[in-house]
């Protein structure tokens, strides 16, 4: 099966169905042409864009006017905004039925909290403590949820009978996926993407991905996370991306999510993931600064 192409993640839909929406797993047609409605209110225009799942709440609320979270400032304008897609499910997460990421563990939930904990008392005594978003390393992969649809959020597709590589818009992030029977690296090697490896089920392109670091994450998740990837044309402008991950470690059961991706006719371009590429320079230099003013105001 031939997936090659330049294919995006527009989808407006949330990862997890808001709670105004619980047991609710379908908008009906008319329901969804009113969320299209009012986007194309809210956002067709020039004023202030919204993010991740900003676009869906905000149309399903039909509020009067998008407020930006930058408040004075304001924030990119709508016209540099790809326009998101509307369907009919309410969430991607097809498993659990509820819509929602499964509880934490207790485990999790330390981890997540000391980890919270360390970044507010040490925010920038080093490039280490920013976020490897911040320090344009990547975005992660899967990028399934929050800024993964609408934003830099396009995927170019080779294909060779012996690899599969997925060039990411988002930092320029590429996976060369190795098909066949090859066994995973050893245990002790660590990637920031993990260690993926590809068979075919008949037409549908299956990709398990293990040997995460520890430094990467995914809602909560980083070196226990395994997942499963499955790439099916439904047609020949979609494709449905549907991934299953499963950490004991972090969830208290698996969950899957479906991504329904479109086929774009233009291509990839050069991401720059700050002016410049120098925002880490700025960032610790304001730290500096603070602590430097900080110092002598305690004199």
């Amino acid at each position: 099966m031939d997936l090659q192409g330049v294919w995006a993640n527009n989808a407006a839909t949330p990862l997890e169905r808001p709670d105004s929406l619980a047991g609710k797993a379908i908008f009906t047609d008319e329901e969804v042409a009113r969320l299209r409605a009012s986007a194309e209110r809210l956002f067709g225009g020039a004023d202030d864009a919204a993010f991740a799942d900003g676009v869906f709440n905000a149309a399903l609320a039909d509020v009067e006017k998008n407020v930006s979270r930058d408040g004075g400032t304001g924030n990119y304008s709508s016209v540099w905004m790809v326009d998101r897609e509307f369907e009919n499910r309410t969430s991607l997460i097809t498993d659990p039925p509820d819509g929602k990421v499964p509880s934490l563990t207790t485990e999790a939930e330390a981890r997540i909290e000391a980890a919270r904990k360390y970044q507010r008392d040490h925010p920038a005594d080093g490039p280490e403590d920013r976020t490897r978003q911040v320090r344009c390393i990547t975005y992660g992969i899967p990028r399934v949820g929050g800024l993964g649809a609408g934003y830099n959020s396009y995927y170019q597709i080779f294909q060779t009978p012996e690899h599969v590589v997925m060039l990411g818009e988002m930092i320029h992030d590429a996976r060369v996926i190795p098909i066949g029977d090859m066994p995973h690296a050893d245990d002790s090697i660590r990637l920031w993407h993990g260690d993926s490896r590809g068979h075919w089920e008949g037409d549908t392109l299956v990709v398990e991905t293990t040997n995460y670091s520890p430094k990467s994450g995914y809602q909560g998740s980083a070196e226990n996370l395994h997942m499963t990837e499955r790439f099916t044309l439904a047609g020949p402008d979609r494709l449905h991306y549907e991934i299953a991950v499963t950490d004991e470690t972090t969830w208290v059961r698996p969950w899957t999510a479906m991504v329904p991706m479109s086929r774009s006719r233009d291509p990839l371009f050069e991401y720059a993931c700050h002016e410049g590429n120098i925002g880490m320079a700025g960032i610790l230099a304001g730290a500096r600064a603070e602590e430097s003013a900080a110092e002598q105001n305690g004199r």
